[in-house]
């Protein structure tokens, strides 16, 4: 058998293959969504899926970059410090310059030489390689000294989320946290600290959805009042239609107008103006709008397919790095998924969190992209070391049975 193999033949197409139709899908659904509202702005129609398009491309790119290094590459710790650096500059221009942009009540968005960034979006990949890298070099030290191993590398990591949490971007902050979360204890961290982390959010939650309810959103003064609108109306947005339920009530005609197979795409009546983001944070409310109940469990069914293929892989690898990385990536992606989807279904209060892949969001595409390519060179990688492992093991009894040939003459 050949020692050298491209490593074109250990793509995983069981990852490409989802992330490919779920990305043009959504250039589809954007153009969909937006071009409506465009046109009646007087804009070219296609200027929002030209720019999907254009990010889809760049994605794509990355993807091929991070696939063709070695996944060695990606442990070497200045790099990895050198990406908190850029990040956290990232952070505190949009915050504290003028080259910062608002949006959807947060300071979130950075402009740069024409190009407008989410750095919060670009965080959750820095979050998840630097909890990788440096919980998986502390693996001994996980359960005989959880504050070392841990605690201090948090630190730093609650500092950015802190960075995000003043534009403010409270959905964003949760998502981090949440993917925090799940690196440290996936790590091998003492079952102990798992349920007293599980106990802890569950009563945490509870309590500040109460205090905020109970106070009258006195607790989020100025610009954070709306934290305590989205509260008061997610579970029922028909006592405020015309003000903070408005998006939700709308989000509820798309999918009751949806039914099981859709109005057909390009007709869905709720984004003609009655869903502000349609093509951002609804955008699922608008697949099922056009497509339909049965098109949309399809659509859900392969992004939980890719989900949990490279949540195997993360189990499978005997890599701590690489097995960490994949269930961070793997992670994130789902809970986008969850929030999104508990959003526009009233099960949680709205957060703005964009539906991976298909929803429009620049930032948003790279990101997942990014991630894509990280589990695809793991996956390569994983593939090549079995290979490797067969072809050595096929050696050593080739080796025993001409030892044994030699032997008899």
């Amino acid at each position: 058998m050949p020692k050298h193999v491209d490593k074109r033949l250990y793509l995983d197409y069981s990852i490409l293959v989802p992330y490919l139709i779920l990305s043009i899908m959504g250039i589809i659904m954007v153009y969909s969504a937006s071009s409506a509202k465009l046109a009646q702005l007087g804009k070219n129609p296609g200027t929002d899926a030209i720019k999907q398009a254009a990010f889809f491309v760049i994605g794509i790119i990355g993807i091929v970059f991070i696939y063709k290094m070695k996944t060695k590459v990606f442990q070497n710790k200045n790099f990895i410090m050198i990406a908190i650096a850029v990040i956290s500059l990232m952070l505190i221009l949009t915050k504290f310059t003028h080259l910062g942009q608002s949006g959807g009540g947060a300071d979130g968005w950075l402009s740069i030489g024409g190009i407008t960034i989410q750095p919060a979006e670009f965080l959750k990949i820095v979050i998840i390689w630097y909890l990788a890298y440096i919980l998986s070099r502390r693996q001994n030290m996980i359960n005989q000294n959880f504050k070392e191993a841990a605690l201090k590398p948090l630190v730093l990591i609650g500092g950015l989320i802190f960075l995000v949490v003043i534009q403010p971007d409270n959905g964003g902050a949760v998502i981090l946290a949440m993917i925090a979360s799940i690196m440290v204890l996936a790590s091998g961290v003492n079952y102990f600290y798992t349920l007293l982390a599980m106990g802890v959010g569950v009563v945490g939650s509870f309590v500040a959805i109460q205090g905020i309810l109970m106070t009258g959103g006195l607790l989020f003064p100025g610009r954070f009042k709306y934290v305590y609108n989205r509260f008061r109306t997610f579970s029922n947005p028909f006592i405020d239609p015309l003000g903070d339920g408005h998006q939700m009530v709308n989000s509820y005609y798309a999918m009751s107008n949806g039914g099981w197979f859709g109005l057909g795409i390009g007709n869905s009546i709720q984004k003609k103006g009655f869903l502000p983001e349609a093509q951002t944070d609804f955008m699922f409310s608008i697949v099922i709008e056009e497509l339909g109940l049965i098109v949309a469990i399809v659509i859900l069914g392969m992004l939980l397919f890719l989900i949990l293929r490279i949540l195997v892989i993360g189990i499978k690898s005997k890599n701590t790095f690489n097995s960490m990385m994949c269930i961070g990536i793997g992670g994130m992606i789902l809970i986008q998924t969850f929030i999104n989807i508990g959003g526009i279904t009233g099960i949680i209060p709205l957060t703005g969190v964009t539906f991976p892949f298909l929803s429009q969001g620049g930032s948003s595409l790279i990101t997942l992209s990014i991630g894509v390519g990280f589990a695809l060179n793991i996956s390569a990688d994983e593939k090549k070391q079995r290979f490797d492992q067969r072809n050595e093991q096929i050696a050593i009894e080739y080796r025993e049975q001409t030892r044994l040939l030699e032997h008899h003459k």
